[in-house]
């Protein structure tokens, strides 16, 4: 993995946390619209997006591709639907959250499933961990047994978020497709059901008596949806699973501060002990991408060098070989 696709994966995973955060706020200007109302709009808006997306980036020849040969392979379509149902769960209970006053439940998800991630990366797919990576680890685990002894269990939403991306991102990787084709289809998946929960509950007549609805905000949470999701998935492809998982904690992080910033839900003293261990293996986190960074940027700079000397050494070689000749 070169320098440049390392600091594309660490921006895109930064920029889609800062999107997603900035998403749970906006759902409270989307009144009086319910949480499966929302997962259904942000569905059928974000369609559109993802195919312009993928115009834009010249993959419509590739999609087609993909499209025709899930056609043919029924256990790929099966795989690719069983993805699309894991992620639609997941966008699903992001909007539902900050409406019922548990954001702060799926914020901690969102801390617990780098730590999941991390543990994925290390155990199922062989990752190396370094000690900055381990003391990271090491520090959120100390803020989940803070939760566990204080409250003797996680909330459901913290759970699904926690347990249900890993598999989600498994699946991915075994479909071994380009990213932003892969999101499309799944949005291309969902879209049918999304259209038929507006039908059945009579949100096309809801949003049509408020314009304000139709044609501003109900768009803008089809463009955030479509951006963030884009660059999330990109990055995941551009980094070691372990990184990727760790650079997780950015999002939950600003979820907190939009949860009780903007969101009014109560943050008390005894949840410091859950947080701030979590907040510590942010820290860290920074660290480590920081001397990752460095790391290949050293490698880059004396690799022209090692070449240069190995094309001296092969003349060395060749001018001997002549000689004994």
């Amino acid at each position: 993995m070169n320098q440049h696709d390392l600091a594309r994966g660490i921006a895109l995973s930064v920029a889609a946390s800062a999107l997603f955060a900035l998403m749970s706020g906006y759902t409270t200007w989307l009144a009086p619209l319910d949480g499966l109302d929302i997962f259904a709009w942000r569905i059928v808006w974000t369609l559109p997006g993802a195919l312009a997306l993928v115009a834009l980036r010249k993959r419509w020849p590739q999609l087609c591709a993909l499209v025709a040969r899930l056609a043919k392979t029924p256990h790929q379509l099966l795989m690719f639907a069983a993805a699309a149902a894991l992620l639609g769960v997941q966008l699903w209970i992001f909007l539902w959250a900050p409406l019922h006053g548990r954001a702060l439940e799926v914020s901690l998800g969102y801390f617990l499933l780098p730590l999941a991630m991390v543990l994925l990366g290390r155990f199922h797919y062989g990752e190396r961990l370094d000690r900055f990576q381990w003391a990271g680890v090491a520090a959120a685990a100390v803020g989940v047994a803070h939760e566990l002894i204080v409250t003797h269990a996680f909330a459901w939403p913290t759970l699904v978020v926690m347990l249900g991306y890993p598999p989600y991102f498994v699946l991915r990787r075994r479909l071994n497709a380009d990213p932003l084709v892969s999101f499309a289809v799944e949005i291309m998946l969902i879209a049918p059901v999304a259209a038929v929960m507006l039908i059945v509950r009579g949100s096309f007549a809801e949003v049509a008596g408020d314009p304000r609805l139709g044609l501003l905000l109900l768009p803008g949470l089809g463009a955030l949806s479509t951006i963030a999701l884009a660059s999330y998935l990109r990055a995941s492809r551009h980094l070691p699973l372990a990184l990727f998982g760790i650079l997780g904690y950015v999002e939950p992080v600003l979820l907190v501060g939009v949860a009780v910033l903007l969101l009014g839900e109560p943050f008390s003293a005894r949840q410091l002990g859950t947080y701030v261990p979590i907040w510590i293996a942010v820290v860290l986190t920074g660290v480590h991408s920081a001397r990752l960074l460095i790391r290949e940027r050293s490698r880059k700079r004396a690799l022209p060098m090692s070449e240069h000397h190995a094309s001296v050494e092969h003349e060395t070689v060749a001018e001997e070989i002549e000689r004994v000749d």
